[in-house]
């Protein structure tokens, strides 16, 4: 499978340039929980794209403003947290979708490069960019069917750690549990002619995805790559008896 995803909290241009030399398809940007500003932002989709890395943005709130910045700047999809249920879906993923589909403002810039728009040019960007509600909350699993179903909803993006705790079983395990809800969070998008995303960190995981159809997989955060690649040092000096 090519499309894979690396998970960006930080606007480390090196890392970004290093991941395209590794292979790496694809980016999530994580503004909920990550430290981009605005103008950081706008440079580095601008940096994504000289790299030919299509990237999608997690925005920092399920709000008209947050969601139409990041597709302002160049993002090719956003990801909106804090999906509540079908109705709170409806109200705020219409920001991501000119009208008459949506509300989503116009704004000249990197999109329409730098030129006035075609006629045909908001209905081809609506279908270029993608947008994807998370379910992550006890209300969006509850609607998630429903969710699918909206025509501004592109896609679906589990949260399973905080699906986790909201339905009341604590810490994400890839239990049963876990895994009832994404198959079911699945099998809504396929029944609606979506697709989904898994952030898939362990085998296991990215098992289950590829047997569940997702279209893409997000396989490594920025911290988890970092780690990994300051312990395999490590390891190998412990090898070589250089450190204890």
């Amino acid at each position: 499978m090519d499309n894979i995803a690396l998970w960006m909290s930080q606007p480390h241009f090196g890392f970004l340039e290093i991941a395209k030399t590794c292979g790496v398809s694809q980016l999530v940007i994580e503004l909920e929980h990550g430290t981009f500003d605005l103008a950081t932002l706008d440079q580095f989709l601008a940096f994504s794209k000289s790299l030919g890395i299509p990237a999608l943005t997690k925005v920092i709130a399920p709000t008209t403003e947050a969601i139409q910045q990041a597709l302002d700047f160049g993002s090719d999809g956003v990801i909106l947290p804090h999906i509540l249920g079908v109705d709170h879906a409806r109200e705020v993923t219409k920001a991501a979708k000119y009208p008459l589909l949506g509300i989503r403002s116009y704004a000249g810039g990197r999109v329409f490069g730098y030129a006035r728009p075609s006629s045909d040019a908001f209905e081809k960007e609506n279908k270029r960019t993608k947008c994807y509600a998370m379910i992550e909350t006890a209300e969006s699993l509850a609607d998630v069917e429903k969710i699918a179903a909206l025509e501004t909803v592109d896609g679906l993006f589990p949260g399973p750690s905080d699906l986790a705790l909201a339905c009341g079983r604590g810490a994400y395990a890839f239990n049963d549990e876990d895994r009832r809800d994404l198959s079911r969070i699945a099998k809504a998008a396929r029944d609606a002619g979506k697709t989904w995303i898994m952030p898939a960190w362990t085998p296991a995981e990215r098992r289950f995805a590829l047997e569940e159809g997702a279209e893409m997989l997000v396989v490594a955060t920025q911290n988890m790559a970092l780690r990994a690649g300051i312990m395999s040092t490590i390891n190998a000096l412990k090898q070589e008896k250089i450190v204890a």
